[in-house]
């Protein structure tokens, strides 16, 4: 058990730091050697590496009275001690490596060189999640790679597309102009495009199958990755709006916000269609949706427009979805507790906590969420996920970690396999 034990650490000092150690050590090139030889204590993997070894060497040498059968399920049972997000995501992983043994799930990011999705391609890989490709430079994410510490190889553990010589160059901008020929795009403005953004050239890839699901946002705005999404990938047939939700582990409760990106003022039948969305996500994390319509009024206490619309949001998405516990309009207050609601409506719809908050519009989503992510979650969050496109596409933030980079390539892989499921 003693040899488990460090024969893990070991392991651990030479592999590549993680990024929680990068963060701690921002600045420090630690590699393996004479001024490093064991882990730093910030590493989250020894637990996650050191308990599993430790428990196989009892069961191996017979000292364990009672030894672990599911050596998977106990890791998985760990991470939670190490990752927030790791109850939560548990349903999302186990669907996304289910479906990457039957066929390889290819995930696309789009900023191939930042070395938040270097490292997250490390672990996506350790994981058996996903084939990643990668869109770079090769000799700028070479040497990112080789900084970094990583194992990482291109054309071993990932593809490599050059946004500066690739030859599927022609054919991708031949694609985008098909697409918006008829939106004042020469085929000179198209090659153009697709030289600029790597986001395009990922929405292409997506587009011509040569990829399950792509991950972008991690520099620039958001709107402007939105807009070559639209584009080129388009809404899901019988959908009439995209949204986007954000999960937050708050203390006392998990809570899914939508929508924080995209639409400004939705009306209510888009907001009951984004609810209807934002559901089926829902359950993706194991979870039974329970839907709030947030507004300043409560059960009609206002009769502004805004509170009218989200009294009708409410009405339209029971008759979509009458399935689905919701109630509103309601306060931010109500939504969380049954006590208020019962105070000012008895026979409320909605049992216990809603789980789902739909905001009437970006401003107070993306408010709520921002407020909410720092005050309440330290910064613990999933998403920005990406509800009613074509395809299997989220659009990050800047302010992305390593962590909410894996998480996001687990839900694209999911939702991948719902798309195979479909089709």
């Amino acid at each position: 058990m003693k040899l488990a034990c460090v024969r893990e650490i070991a392991d651990l000092a030479k592999a590549e730091i993680s990024d929680e150690v990068a963060a701690a050590y921002a600045g420090q090139e630690l590699k393996f050697g004479p001024d490093y030889l064991i882990p730093k204590p910030f590493d989250a993997r020894l637990i996650l590496r050191i308990a599993p070894a430790v428990a196989q060497a009892a069961a191996d040498s017979g000292v364990a009275t009672r030894p672990i059968t599911d050596l998977e399920a106990y890791r998985a049972s760990l991470q939670r001690h190490v990752y927030q997000t790791g109850m939560l995501m548990r349903p999302v992983f186990a669907a996304a490596k289910a479906f990457h043994a039957r066929q390889p799930a290819r995930v696309v990011y789009a900023e191939g060189e930042d070395e938040r999705v270097l490292r997250a391609v490390q672990v996506v890989l350790d994981e058996k999640m996903a084939q990643p490709i990668l869109i770079g430079r090769p000799e700028v994410v070479r040497m990112r790679i080789e900084r970094a510490g990583l194992r990482l190889q291109a054309g071993r553990d990932f593809e490599l597309v050059d946004p500066e010589n690739d030859p599927r160059f022609r054919a991708y901008w031949e694609t985008y102009h098909q697409l918006m020929g008829r939106e004042g795009v020469t085929p000179e403005a198209a090659k153009a495009a697709v030289r600029r953004s790597n986001t395009l050239i990922a929405s292409l890839m997506v587009k011509r199958g040569e990829a399950h699901a792509m991950l972008c946002g991690l520099v620039g705005r958001y709107d402007a990755h939105l807009d070559h999404v639209r584009t080129v990938i388009g809404q899901r047939e019988g959908t009439h709006v995209m949204a986007a939700m954000n999960a937050l582990m708050l203390d006392q409760f998990t809570v899914f916000i939508t929508d924080t990106f995209v639409n400004e003022q939705p009306s209510a039948e888009e907001l009951s269609e984004i609810a209807q969305m934002a559901a089926a996500e829902v359950r993706r994390f194991g979870l039974p949706p329970k839907v709030g319509f947030l507004s300043h009024s409560i059960y009609g206490s206002s009769n502004r427009p805004s509170a009218r619309r989200m009294r009708q949001a409410r009405d339209l998405f029971v008759q979509a979805a009458p399935d689905i516990e919701c109630d509103g309009e309601m306060h931010g207050d109500a939504a969380l507790s049954e006590t208020v609601r019962r105070s000012y409506l008895p026979d409320t719809t909605l049992s216990g906590s809603a789980n789902l908050l739909v905001l009437p519009n970006i401003d107070a989503a993306n408010i709520l969420f921002n407020v909410l992510k720092e005050a309440g979650s330290r910064g613990v969050t999933v998403g920005p996920m990406l509800l009613g496109a074509a395809a299997p596409v989220h659009i990050l933030t800047p302010s992305s970690t390593v962590r909410r980079v894996v998480n996001m390539t687990a839900v694209a892989v999911a939702d991948a396999a719902d798309v195979a499921a479909r089709t």
